[in-house]
């Protein structure tokens, strides 16, 4: 990559706000020093990673990576035998082993989820695990760099020996000065320690009196530093004992490092693959700081989509951002955006490369969802004032420094930015100029982005097919920029605006509109009104799409309350048809005990016993009439109510609606009194006295009229019959939980009616109805016998049942 232009963009300064998110030095330093590449099977698989490594840190339990120490001198040395490392290099090599064997078993955790633990394991099986040596340099290197007095028994007892001289040797020099006279003592004296040995500050008279060595005197010569011959051969001890330590110490330090001297290359590929994680981390906390998503990358000049594009700079400084969409099909190369200054053209020319240099160097960039991002093979740019005194260059020469080089080396995967292009020389020779370059990379089909003031530049995409316009909106009202990038209209420059709203004399302003050329006039005016309609057209858009999303919220609430109706009606349903069968079962059970009592009684009671049975039934009857008339106008209420809230004109509407429990007018029987059971789309079913038919709705009509309550036969003792009953239960049509209670009073009325055998027609179908018929049957204590139909009585279609 082209590394002036690298630095212009101020690459460097974005990579190193993603190396401060790394936990190691190492890390760091790696991102600091990332490149941009063109292999895209390489960036497909680290963005991979990094997408892994962000759903791992977010994931339950998180993850942040293990102290990676910096050993690259030390292991390079570890090549060469004989080599030994010193006891903070083993500390640091113990802890490279600790670190490589946590993150393994972490990342290695079956409750981890398995696709990031399948991207991550390329790094994780580099990773050495050897805790018998972990624990050794631990046992023998302590935390603070030293070695461990019980790293062997013998620098355990010459530690020992060596403290108790220190100690002896100390007490006697304390005691050889407390008998010094007063005028050979120094002040605050205490025993120290002077080339290795051990000695005692004396003022420069009393040398004398002291005897022994001076190995120091003070800056003014008149304290001096003795040691007394009396602690002569106690400070030689010490030495041997302090030599026998250090030759200990190196043997430990020979050996452990002899111990570690074969895991050389296994250790340097740890460090490297810890080190990858680092970096995988701190891209993973960069993306979800920034919100960065995921995106395409596509080869350069397919055309590129831009969604939410940010600035990764602006971002880290923490500045409101706002962000930038912008798409180019693959037969627009040159995108030409014009504008006032401050307008945030500059940023958006930076933003633009940015974000593919991130994307090229494994770094999520800070885009939205969908976008897809080119990957150029080389990226050029003439941005800013570059001029050199050193160079006898001047701003236009430098400019034109950069476009030569431009020109000479831009392919059509490359991507060129130019800031202000045609600026610094006389406007016509420099729009001439400016075209020109531009017509010749359009040629190429190279990617190029440029910004302009000059009005006749903005008529190049009218004449050069591949040129685009483009500009960032500008507040007219507050002359202040929007940073809305606007793509297919020049941007004009509210230079006389922002030099009238300074306070620059109105006839000068004036005057100066009156030279400007009138074309120029013209087309000024032309892109204030398509940015009047501009804005006009985005603030209708907002509110459509404000308008769209309320109409889906309330759609919604629509039918969360339409599912609930729903439910409540079927819970209505199902409680009723309960009710009713328990009532039906109380009925009987009373029925049933009254005839009982009714054979056991005397003869004279029999009258009195039959007017009870008959109170207690009807009570029973109304009971459940009640009940029922309750749940069906519970059930009309609540269809009512629905039909107003689904359906425009609610009461209002010509046709009211049939549901469930309604009093009908059956058409198709001349107009009958029925009651509707269940709707089904456009079908009904309707009890008719002891008929239960399916009908179209539209032969229906709702009637006021009440229906007749059923007559309460109670049985009795008689010598005929006073109930009809045909003979046959028609049970098509009903569902398995309909059943019940349907049977139970057919078989009450044919019972009272004196019939010997009845036959239940309940059809083939399933099976479902049959079984819960038989089922029914079974526990019947009225049904001597039952059977299925012979073939001419309907066959498995029909159950005849023999009753007692």
């Amino acid at each position: 990559m082209n590394q002036h232009a690298l630095n212009v963009l101020e690459f460097p300064r974005v990579l190193a706000v993603v190396a401060d998110r790394a936990t190691s030095m190492l890390g760091a330093r790696r991102l600091r020093a990332t490149l941009p590449t063109t292999d895209l099977a390489w960036l497909a698989s680290e963005h991979r990673r990094v997408a892994a490594m962000r759903a791992l840190v977010a994931s339950e339990g998180g993850w942040s990576p293990e102290p990676v120490p910096d050993l690259t001198e030390p292991l390079a040395r570890l090549r060469v035998f004989g080599t030994v490392w010193s006891a903070p290099e083993l500390l640091a090599g113990g802890t490279l082993l600790r670190s490589s064997r946590r993150t393994r078993e972490a990342l290695s955790d079956p409750k981890r989820p398995p696709v990031v633990s399948a991207v991550l394991a390329v790094l994780t099986d580099r990773l050495i695990s050897h805790s018998k040596l972990e624990q050794q340099v631990e046992r023998t290197i302590a935390e603070d760099g030293t070695v461990r007095d019980d790293a062997s028994p013998k620098l355990r007892s010459i530690r020992r020996d060596l403290r108790g001289a220190q100690g002896q040797l100390v007490a006697l020099l304390e005691r050889i000065m407390g008998k010094l006279e007063p005028h050979h003592q120094v002040a605050d004296a205490s025993v120290t320690v002077r080339n290795g040995r051990y000695v005692i500050p004396v003022r420069a008279g009393g040398r004398a009196v002291v005897g022994g060595i001076v190995h120091d005197a003070s800056s003014t010569g008149a304290t001096v530093f003795v040691e007394p011959p009396a602690a002569i051969e106690f400070g030689n001890r010490i030495r041997e004992l302090e030599a026998a330590e250090h030759e200990e110490v190196q043997r430990i330090l020979t050996e452990l490092t002899d111990e570690l001297r074969p895991l050389r290359e296994p250790m340097i590929d740890s460090t490297d693959a810890l080190v990858a994680l680092d970096t995988l981390y701190a891209r993973a906390r960069w993306a979800a700081e920034f919100g960065c998503s995921p995106c395409d990358m596509v080869p350069a000049g397919e055309g590129f989509a831009i969604r939410d594009g940010r600035h990764p700079l602006l971002l880290a400084q923490g500045v409101p951002v706002v962000p930038f969409d912008l798409a180019m099909d693959t037969n627009e190369h040159t995108l030409l955006v014009s504008g006032p200054n401050t307008g945030g053209k500059t940023v958006l020319l930076k933003a633009v490369a940015l974000l593919s240099l991130l994307v090229q160097s494994g770094i999520p960039a800070p885009v939205g969802e969908e976008s897809r991002v080119p990957v150029y093979d080389d990226v050029f740019a003439d941005v800013g004032d570059e001029q050199s005194i050193q160079a006898s260059l001047s701003t236009f020469s430098a400019h034109l420094k950069n476009l030569t080089e431009i020109v000479g080396l831009a392919t059509h995967a490359s991507l060129v930015l130019i800031d202000e292009l045609g600026s610094g020389t006389d406007p016509v020779e420099g729009a001439a100029l400016g075209g020109a370059i531009l017509e010749e990379l359009t040629s190429r089909g190279t990617t190029t982005v440029a910004t302009t003031h000059l009005g006749a530049l903005k008529e190049l995409a009218t004449e050069v097919r591949g040129v685009v316009n483009a500009s960032l909106q500008f507040d007219a009202v507050a002359l202040a920029p929007t940073y809305r990038l606007i793509k297919g209209v020049p941007g004009r420059s509210y230079g006389l605006s922002i030099a009238q709203r300074l306070n620059m004399p109105v006839h000068i302003v004036e005057r100066a509109v009156e030279r400007i050329p009138k074309g120029e006039r013209d087309v000024d005016a032309l892109l204030a009104e398509l940015e009047k309609r501009e804005t006009e057209l985005a603030d209708r858009e907002k509110l459509a799409d404000e308008l769209i999303e309320s109409g889906k919220a309330r759609a919604q609430r629509l039918a969360d309350r339409e599912k609930a109706v729903r439910e409540r009606e079927r819970t209505a349903e199902k409680q009723a048809r309960q009710e009713a069968r328990k009532y039906l079962l109380d009925a009987r059970k009373e029925i049933d005990r009254t005839l009982r009592e009714l054979k056991q009684g005397a003869a004279d009671a029999v009258e009195e016993q039959a007017k009870d049975a008959r109170r207690k039934v009807e009570e029973l009857a109304a009971r459940q009439g009640e009940h029922l008339d309750r749940l069906q106008r519970e059930e009309r209420n609540v269809a009512v109510r629905q039909a107003h809230q689904s359906k425009p004109g609610g009461p209002g509407a010509p046709r009211e609606e049939i549901a469930a429990g309604d009093t009908v007018e059956v058409g198709t029987l001349g107009g009958k009194l029925g009651k509707v059971v269940e709707r089904r789309g456009r079908d009904a079913v309707v009890t008719v006295g002891v008929m239960k038919l399916t009908v179209p709705v539209k032969t229906l009509v709702r009637s006021k009229q009440q229906m007749p309550k059923a007559e309460v036969f109670v049985p009795a003792m008689l010598d005929a019959a006073d109930v009809y009953h045909s003979g046959e239960v028609d049970l098509r049509g009903l569902r398995v939980d309909e059943v019940d209670g349907f049977l139970l009073s057919s078989i009450d009325q044919a019972v009272r009616a004196d019939r010997r055998e009845i036959r239940i027609i309940h059809g083939k179908g399933t099976g479902a109805v049959r079984e819960r018929v038989v089922e029914l049957l079974r526990k019947e204590t009225r049904a001597k016998s039952f059977r299925m139909g012979l073939w001419n009585e309907g066959g498995a279609g029909v159950t005849v049942v023999e009753l007692e």
